[in-house]
């Protein structure tokens, strides 16, 4: 977990300086990390950036009591994480492992505060194990299933063209990182789950 330190220390920094209480905690890897709109794509309720690039679900447990150190309360939670755990050869059954144990921290730290889980996105660079990504969801959705206080935001099928593979536009040039067009598709999607009106 060495490898993640200076990202954990510079969120840890930035969470230090913030000027308001955060309402909404938005967690996981760099597909949260990166959303540099996210402060203004969801300003009325709050939010909070507290994405670390290149983070694992695993890493997002292991390093959940330093990063969230400094919030004290939240009215919800979006949870994107779990591409970079099958991308680094962790099976399916392992990533919904550590969906499990994240989960109880935050029932820990913050109660029955209500959890959104952004499904595992489909992308071009990690295609070849698209079954796993797949396994991974579905077990996922199984887990959130029956809990009124979890919900699974599906953002797969609108990733897929007409052929069933992942939209180029949605990407950056690596085919792995979400381009504008991708945050303001999960922006829609999130902001629906969530219950906000979607007419900005």
């Amino acid at each position: 977990m060495n490898w993640y330190e200076d990202e954990v220390l510079r969120v840890e920094k930035e969470s230090e300086k913030l000027s308001f209480q955060p309402e909404t905690i938005f967690y996981g890897s760099s597909s949260i990390n990166l959303w540099t709109t996210l402060y203004s794509d969801f300003e009325d309720i709050q939010p909070v950036n507290l994405g670390f690039g290149g983070s694992t679900l695993a890493a997002c447990s292991w390093f959940f009591d330093r990063i969230m150190a400094q919030v004290n309360a939240a009215k919800s939670i979006i949870i994107y994480a779990g591409d970079n755990d099958l991308g680094d050869g962790r099976n399916p059954m392992e990533v919904c492992l550590y969906y499990r144990q994240l989960l109880g921290q935050i029932r820990a730290k913050f109660g029955d505060v209500p959890c959104y889980f952004i499904s595992i996105k489909p992308s071009l660079q990690r295609w070849e194990i698209i079954s796993q990504i797949k396994t991974a969801n579905r077990l996922i959705q199984e887990e959130i299933k029956g809990d009124p206080n979890q919900h699974y935001i599906n953002i797969f099928p609108a990733m897929l063209d007409e052929q069933g593979t992942p939209v180029r536009e949605l990407f950056e040039q690596d085919g792995l990182h979400l381009s504008p067009a991708g945050y303001a598709l999960w922006k829609k999607a999130v902001r629906n789950a969530l219950n906000l009106s979607t007419n900005d």
